[in-house]
């Protein structure tokens, strides 16, 4: 059994950032997919930063 604890989510968290971003930048939204990075970055002081921006571009897609 896999234990997840807040330091391993907070890395899922991260890595799940990173592939919303190269999945942006290959469907062509640079914008995104560097709003993303910067989120995946910024994720390691600020937890679920990444998620957050995330959900925040999916909802303003839907908006549109």
């Amino acid at each position: 059994m896999v234990n997840l604890n807040s330091r391993s989510a907070n890395k899922l968290s991260i890595v799940s950032t990173l592939i919303d971003s190269l999945l942006a930048f290959r469907r062509g939204r640079p914008k995104s997919g560097l709003l993303l990075l910067g989120a995946a970055a910024l994720s390691s002081r600020v937890p679920g930063i990444g998620t957050a921006v995330s959900l925040a571009l999916r909802i303003a897609r839907r908006l549109r």
